[in-house]
């Protein structure tokens, strides 16, 4: 993954850490795309998007404006995105079913090709959203090119 050896997680506690993981694993992600490594890149995106929902649920003050109903799971990812949407953190308008199938897929074999264009549009509107977007770069450790 694209945060391999840039950071330590768990030192780094449970809001900055998914921060700093989802935007390597955009970075990271987005480059892998546009090398054409499709299914290195969704599931680096995917995990991004889930750094990223976890990151907003750990801030107590956000946390409150969820809107939860009974069942509710804040540590599955299909569950938290159902919940920013419901508590209108997120607007509703990217496809998080078909990203998830996307992933599934991907996981499980090498992607031939790949429309990515609409996906990283798509992911970056709920990064936008979130808060996790924009950030500058400058901020991370250097990538090394050499990694998958």
């Amino acid at each position: 993954m694209p945060h391999a050896g840039l950071m330590n997680e768990r030192a780094m506690g449970p809001v900055e850490g998914p921060l700093f993981r989802a935007r390597l694993h955009i970075r990271g992600g987005k480059r892998r795309l546009r090398q054409e490594k499709w299914s290195a890149g969704i599931a680096a995106l995917y995990d991004a998007l889930s750094a990223a929902m976890e990151w907003y649920a750990a801030v107590p003050e956000r946390r409150k404006k969820l809107v939860l109903r009974p069942g509710d799971d804040v540590n599955s990812d299909t569950d938290l995105y159902r919940i920013l949407v419901r508590s209108e953190i997120l607007d509703g308008s990217f496809d998080y079913s078909a990203f998830d199938a996307l992933t599934n897929r991907a996981l499980g074999e090498d992607l031939d090709t790949l429309d990515a264009g609409p996906i990283v549009d798509g992911l970056e509107s709920v990064m936008m959203q979130l808060g996790v977007l924009p950030f500058d770069e400058t901020n991370l450790p250097p990538e090394d090119p050499k990694t998958f």
